[in-house]
């Protein structure tokens, strides 16, 4: 007989960094974890630690092609969420969510796995109710440069619906505000790791516009707990927003970085990016009735723990350079932007 707490799970993207903490939580669990990426974001230096576990399991492979394995539950967390990757192929970003999507939910409606949907804040938008609540339908540019990103995400969302509608897939959609934390990509163009990496290199912190817009930041600890919680639950076709309700301008992130780095690096300005919201911050009424979930690490914590793990990556690439034959030697700058993949 099957031990119902023990499950076989797969995560896509389950190499990247929220993906690599997850896995970190269910192999920790004891459940059965296989792990696929294709590495065009995610890291094996993520998932490096679990490698000789035995309940751990690791394959290189794009969602947009079809997926053939026995699972109990499937969390699908593959897509590039920053917009320097996501923008980089705004084409297969969008192939990733809309034929990922339609992948993942084929394989779970074959062997009757439940699946989460890894979704985004980006489907409000550049919102005109503030906090979002799920039942804002948003107000997105279509043809913008961040589309490839919110319309694969809202298209993801509304196959889902479909298959859960039509089909009786068991679906669970996670909208996922902004976090942070360990194994962030130095250079993935989000704002807490360019700030941090740009505090450390001892550059100018790039502030966009007068820095007054707004965002809310969930440390990734607390995110996984919100996911896990809502693969767990009865909430079967809701979309549940999973984030920290409490609102920071871009001007106060900034400070935050500059004091837990102890960073000298001034601020400078530049114009805003196309499409970028003024407000973001979730309303979590859901998540606390349905999950029993809210963020419980603060701010000020969490970015020390940021801090801490971009330091440690920091220093192993000045030791890997001063080893490096002369002919290899990168700028100064060049540790921002390494991939290990």
């Amino acid at each position: 007989m099957k031990d119902p707490d023990h499950k076989r799970i797969v995560v896509t993207g389950g190499a990247g960094f929220l993906g690599s903490h997850l896995c970190d939580r269910l192999v920790e669990a004891g459940h059965d974890v296989l792990c696929v990426d294709n590495f065009y974001t995610g890291s094996k230096e993520n998932i490096a630690h679990l490698l000789q576990r035995p309940n751990f399991e690791l394959l290189r492979h794009d969602v947009t092609f079809p997926l053939y394995v026995e699972v109990d539950e499937i969390y699908n967390l593959a897509c590039p969420a920053s917009p320097v990757h996501y923008q980089s192929d705004p084409v297969q970003t969008t192939k990733t969510s809309v034929h990922g999507a339609i992948n993942l939910l084929g394989l779970a409606k074959r062997v009757r796995a439940r699946i989460l949907q890894a979704s985004t804040s980006e489907v409000y938008g550049d919102p005109d109710n503030h906090p979002q609540q799920e039942s804002y339908w948003g107000h997105v540019n279509p043809v913008g440069r961040r589309a490839c990103y919110d319309e694969g995400k809202r298209c993801a969302e509304t196959l889902f619906m479909d298959y859960h509608r039509q089909h009786g897939v068991d679906v669970r959609i996670a909208r996922i505000f902004n976090t942070y934390g360990p194994r962030m990509h130095p250079a993935d163009g989000r704002v807490v790791s360019n700030f941090i990496s740009q505090a450390l290199a001892g550059e100018p912190l790039t502030l966009y516009g007068e820095g007054t817009q707004t965002r809310s930041f969930c440390y990734v600890d607390d995110l996984v707990e919100g996911l896990i919680r809502l693969m767990a639950s009865d909430a079967a076709g809701t979309p549940v927003n999973l984030g920290n309700p409490c609102e920071t301008s871009m001007r106060d992130i900034a400070s935050e970085i500059l004091q837990a780095t102890g960073s000298a690096s001034r601020i400078e300005h530049r114009p805003l990016p196309e499409d970028d919201p003024r407000q973001r911050c979730p309303d979590i009424t859901l998540a606390r009735t349905l999950l029993h979930w809210q963020p419980a690490v603060p701010l000020p914590q969490g970015l020390r723990l940021t801090v801490a793990y971009f330091v440690s990556r920091y220093a192993r690439t000045q030791r890997a350079r001063a080893h490096a034959p002369d002919w290899q030697a990168p700028d100064t700058a060049a540790w921002r932007a390494a991939d290990s993949r």
